[in-house]
């Protein structure tokens, strides 16, 4: 029997829809992010930092080529990116889609005919970047597409500031996790994204997610099925605290943990304010990052240099 994605069992038992209506009903206090912003965003009030009400914004949707291997295959992953984030990453290479917002809003059909095109192009997935304020809007739009003939792996493409109470949410409807662990160091965070407690609660979604999929799993295509793919981008200067990432992944996740240390930094938006950021990274500090993760004992590392995702 082939491959069937996850959400269609929870389709098929009526649980799909379940999850849609408790989702929105939390839109009415916001507690989807862990920010917990607490305004009614099912009125006419939106996320404090997320800026998006009840209708997800959507920058631009489109066979991607630019991601891990696993993900590409030979027709591309199926990327929806979504404007406007819960973090404020003082460098980040996106920020005129995750800082200034450009995008449409969409209704949830307007999101499922989006998934719907893009299996029909052929996409191997469905990519949904930097979902976290939306899930809400994404289980809507999963459980009217899924009526309508998807049936490709979706995989939550995130920055790691995922609640708890929200992935759980999201057990049994994403077969595939990809989440950026960004900061060992609560003080870097606070001061290069402006978020307290990044790396606990990071560390916990990571946890959570790895319980709901377990280690990266492929056919024999070497095309991603179900599984944990974690992203870690190497900042100058050590600032991304990479000992303690590879050695939390290999220890407390698995060392079989399918493992991308990014070398794409590069100095963006206001990274020109902070002399720390101020460069690239250099070689050393990059064959430094990977030493550091193969010594940890993870055996899974995608050391590619991907491309930008814009």
């Amino acid at each position: 029997m082939g491959f069937e994605p996850a959400y269609l069992h929870l389709l098929r038992s009526g649980k799909l829809k379940q999850r849609v209506t408790e989702a929105y009903q939390r839109l009415e206090a916001c507690d989807i992010c862990p920010r917990e912003c607490g305004v009614n965003r099912r009125e006419s009030a939106k996320g404090a930092v997320c800026r998006t009400g009840e209708r997800a914004f959507v920058s631009s949707y489109n066979p991607h080529f630019g991601e891990e291997a696993p993900l590409v295959g030979i027709r591309g992953s199926g990327t929806i990116f979504f404007a406007c984030c819960n973090l404020k990453c003082q460098y980040c290479q996106n920020y005129e889609i995750s800082q200034f917002g450009e995008g449409r809003e969409v209704e949830p059909e307007q999101l499922a005919a989006m998934m719907l095109c893009l299996q029909e192009m052929g996409c191997h997935n469905i990519n949904f970047v930097s979902p976290t304020h939306v899930v809400p809007q994404i289980l809507a739009a999963v459980w009217i597409a899924a009526q309508a003939g998807l049936r490709v792996p979706l995989v939550y493409n995130t920055g790691g500031y995922d609640s708890i109470k929200t992935l759980r949410l999201l057990d049994g409807v994403f077969d595939i996790y990809m989440p950026d662990m960004k900061y060992a160091h609560e003080p870097t965070a606070r001061w290069l994204s402006k978020i307290k407690d990044y790396p606990a609660i990071n560390r916990a979604a990571v946890a959570e997610m790895h319980r709901q999929v377990g280690d990266l799993r492929t056919d024999q295509r070497g095309i991603a099925l179900r599984g944990l793919l974690v992203r870690h981008l190497v900042l100058p200067e050590g600032l991304a605290g990479t000992p303690e990432i590879v050695r939390f992944l290999a220890e407390e996740i698995s060392p079989g943990t399918y493992l991308n240390i990014m070398d794409q930094y590069h100095p963006c938006y206001k990274a020109h304010e902070f002399s720390e950021l101020n460069r690239r990274i250099t070689p050393v500090e990059y064959a430094k990052a990977v030493r550091l993760a193969q010594k940890a004992g993870l055996r899974r590392l995608d050391e590619r240099r991907p491309r930008l995702l814009f």
